[in-house]
């Protein structure tokens, strides 16, 4: 019997940029009596169906983008003779789905770090229930990834995660629904033994895969520190104190590695907590920056950030500690007008963002944007080859639209085509050579455009582009430009590593 961990992607391309971490701690969760579990990342090379034979266990991890094509394995493998099990965000809000279109004999809600055994003994006992429940694991309880079980040679960037949860409650967002509003912080050296162990295999590069890098915020502390009972004061103090320790640790890992993480803009309004980010190597964030306008924050219920020529300084921030800004940007909230593009596009360009991401409105279940949403459509719900566009998850990908809810003053099409060209706009060659020159050397200037030219092509050609021509050609492209970036990516290995001092 083999137990099989599969990633579903429509596309794949041939390498992938970050380690998917789910498949390497579901195989680091399979006890070790089942043999050594088989990972597919379809993002790399689709599943090889005859690999799938009768007894084996295929386990399926799913969110909004990739449950069709889950759906579409999972349908396929129990056909062939196999135990399906589907896990994931998506399968975590909508069990029942992956039981009805998906083929599942079981799925699991919540975190699998500590059930996934439970499952694959039941499934080998014939005991087997309808659902389980992983719910929400503590920090001292996660699972460290298996990294002896990835493909030599095809990612670009490792991936570990140190913490889940996050205490904001943005509209667009499910991770404060499905993961909890409070912090799941993990212990130091538990961290840093995953990164000694993917530098002993040669990776330099590492995203800290978090819901939020920033769990405790200045103004939380301030907040606690307020009440007379002082224990949410000392329990966010004791998270921020882990979190320095955490960054010292990591500044004593071989100099040659850099980290990426996610985190949000009050990080910006604490210089002491940027500078350890600094003397830390964490040299990229993802910050959800969403509008430049007061009213579009309002939107997303994320007025805590700035807007206009404050939210510029404020980003520069980030960068005065040498922490480049991957800034993400949505169109099509209600108060988003044709001059907003135009905006935006010019706020990237002042507040020296590095990369940026446009993305378009959607409405994802688990968030209050798509229950507000579905609410609002009821029984007059637009129905797209007899799929309601409530469930536009299920809708072949060609035929979905691009935006789901009426816009005040911008048709569908209108929106589509402003972001595309806010895409063009930001990554156009003369400004990206501009932006290299945030790195020294012309070979690394060169590979700040290639990674530049691929993530365009990655987000936006083949994401909001109507165009099947244009779509393919920029699959093909992607896949001729991520393998030499692989090779730029990584180090010699260092096999004899040990953990820091």
């Amino acid at each position: 019997m083999t137990v099989h961990l599969v990633n579903p992607s429509h596309l794949s391309f041939g390498v992938g940029v970050i380690t998917p971490r789910w498949l390497f701690v579901l195989g680091a969760a399979t006890p070790a009596v089942y043999g050594r579990p088989r990972i597919v990342d379809e993002t790399l090379e689709p599943l090889d169906l005859d690999t799938v034979d009768s007894g084996d266990i295929v386990g399926i991890g799913i969110h909004t983008g990739n449950a069709l094509r889950g759906y579409e394995i999972g349908v396929a493998a129990r056909a062939r003779g196999a135990t399906v099990v589907f896990g994931g965000i998506h399968a975590t809000l909508y069990p029942d789905e992956a039981h009805d279109l998906g083929g599942a004999h079981t799925v699991v809600r919540g975190d699998g770090d500590v059930v996934w055994p439970v499952v694959i003994d039941h499934a080998v006992r014939g005991t087997l229930q309808r659902r389980y429940e992983g719910g929400r694991v503590e920090a001292d309880r996660f699972v460290p990834a298996r990294w002896d079980l990835l493909p030599p040679g095809r990612y670009m960037w490792g991936s570990v995660q140190t913490v889940r949860g996050c205490p904001k409650h943005c509209s667009f967002c499910s991770v404060w629904r499905t993961d909890g509003q409070k912090p799941r912080v993990r212990e130091s050296d538990a961290v840093i033994e995953e990164l000694v162990e993917l530098r002993r295999l040669g990776f330099r590069f590492v995203a800290l895969a978090d819901d939020n890098f920033y769990p405790v915020t200045l103004e939380d502390l301030r907040m606690a520190d307020r009440r007379v009972d002082k224990s949410t004061y000392n329990r966010l103090k004791a998270i921020r104190d882990e979190r320095f320790a955490l960054m010292a640790a990591l500044a004593k890992l071989p100099s040659d590695m850099t980290f990426f993480t996610q985190i949000t803009m009050e990080a910006a309004e604490d210089p002491e907590y940027l500078d350890a980010m600094s003397r830390a190597r964490i040299r990229g964030a993802l910050v959800g920056i969403e509008s430049v306008t007061p009213e579009g924050l309002k939107d997303v219920y994320k007025d805590f950030n700035l807007a206009g020529d404050a939210l510029a300084e404020r980003l520069q921030e980030f960068k005065k500690r040498g922490v480049h800004v991957l800034g993400s940007f949505i169109f099509g909230l209600p108060s988003d007008k044709p001059a907003t593009f135009d905006a935006t596009a010019a706020l990237a360009q002042q507040a020296n963002v590095t990369l940026a991401q446009f993305v378009m409105l959607t409405p994802f279940p688990g968030t209050l944007d798509f229950q507000k949403w579905e609410a609002s459509v009821a029984d007059d719900v637009e129905k797209i080859d007899g799929i309601p566009v409530t469930r536009h998850w299920l809708i072949p990908k060609h035929l979905r639209p691009k935006v789901y809810a009426p816009h005040p003053v911008m048709s569908a099409d209108e929106i589509r085509k402003r972001t595309q060209g806010v895409w063009d706009e930001f990554y156009a060659l003369p400004l990206v050579w501009q932006r290299a020159k945030c790195v020294k050397s012309i070979k690394s200037r060169l590979a700040f455009v290639m990674i530049s030219k691929l993530y365009r092509q990655m987000y936006a050609n083949t994401g909001i582009s109507t165009d099947s021509a244009r779509s393919n050609k920029a699959h093909r492209m992607t896949r001729l430009m991520a393998r030499p970036l692989v090779k730029l990516f990584a180090g010699a290995p260092m096999p004899e590593l040990q953990m820091p001092n």
